[in-house]
């Protein structure tokens, strides 16, 4: 089968390759699964250069939400067949013809997505739900700032706040982008925050937002401290401005809010069965039609390198996904 290799750390994905490498062999409580699609995200790219938490030993397949059909059984599977259309994914595997997935962490396809808007949702929309379910304790009628709107975890969040009855501003520095967020999901307002935003906040939200969703970090956390409400949570998702910011306690303890990192797959393996109550939930919404997952391009594995850049680039409206089946 054709894969994509990490063969080296290096910059610019100078260690990556698409290679012919042997078919998996599903173990005992496993699924053998042929990819359909598998979504880009963040911690792929950061993998390719050694710069993610997890730090798998080379060569490695990278690819963390994936879709497609169960093509083999492990020793002790029950409950699949082949040929079902399943959903799920690893830390690994997904940017290759076949993956080999524990059984206990796929589902079945949401019957209303196709197979790359089921390979959209996973990481993005668990990412949300753990930072405002379970972080965040968000209640109907707050208001929620979402930094990065237009991005994969920021857009899920947007969506997500608003199933939740929360009022979203949806921020980014594109007009173009936010008019797309706009038009497709209906935030109760947009912030462009090139030039600042934190006045801007603060007279919509009549003083400040509940909850600040930042997978941007930089100068953007920086300002946020400064618009976000009394008892408000600044939820920490990520950095892609690259630059980890810093904040003097003196601001929590003046103003009364609370910094709350997320990582939704670590909380999962903290709290299992808390995690398995996440991805039910989660996939509950997608097979209901409750949340609505964006691809922004499907390309073929053989054009991962413009599906990466897509997302480095900050030129995503949503999910960039590569359909190793084109």
């Amino acid at each position: 089968m054709r894969a994509l290799v990490v063969e080296s750390l290096a910059e610019s994905y100078a260690g990556c390759a698409v290679r012919e490498v042997a078919i998996p062999t599903p173990g005992p409580g496993e699924v053998l699964v042929r990819v359909r699609a598998a979504s880009v995200n963040f911690p792929d790219l950061l993998m390719t250069r050694g710069e993610y938490q997890f730090k798998p030993p080379l060569p490695f397949t990278p690819g963390l939400d994936l879709a497609g059909e169960v093509a083999a059984l492990g020793e002790g599977v029950t409950g699949w067949a082949v040929g079902d259309a399943v959903v799920g994914g690893a830390r690994l595997g997904g940017f290759a013809e076949y993956a080999v997935v524990a059984a206990g962490s796929l589902k079945p396809k949401p019957a209303r997505l196709s197979f790359a808007q089921a390979a959209a949702y996973g990481a993005a929309y668990l990412t949300a739900y753990v930072a405002l379910v379970r972080r965040a304790r968000l209640q109907p009628g707050e208001w929620v700032l979402v930094h990065g709107a237009a991005g994969g975890v920021g857009l899920a969040a947007v969506d997500l706040a608003r199933v939740l009855g929360a009022k979203v501003i949806a921020a980014s520095a594109s007009d173009a982008k936010l008019k797309i967020v706009a038009d497709e999901y209906a935030p109760d307002a947009v912030v462009n925050v090139t030039g600042g935003f934190r006045e801007q906040v603060k007279a919509i939200t009549g003083g400040g937002a509940d909850v600040i969703y930042d997978p941007v970090g930089g100068d953007i956390f920086d300002e946020s401290v400064r618009c976000i409400a009394f008892d408000g949570r600044l939820l920490v998702i990520g950095f892609t401005s690259g630059r980890i910011p810093t904040v003097s306690v003196n601001m929590p303890l003046i103003k009364g809010f609370s910094v709350m990192g997320v990582r939704a797959g670590e909380y999962g393996r903290q709290f299992p069965d808390r995690g398995r109550e996440n991805a039910e939930a989660v996939w509950t919404l997608a097979d209901e039609g409750v949340i609505r997952p964006r691809v922004h391009a499907e390309l073929p594995l053989d054009r991962w390198r413009e599906a990466f850049d897509l997302l480095a680039d900050r030129q995503v409206v949503g999910k960039a996904v590569i359909r190793p089946d084109l």
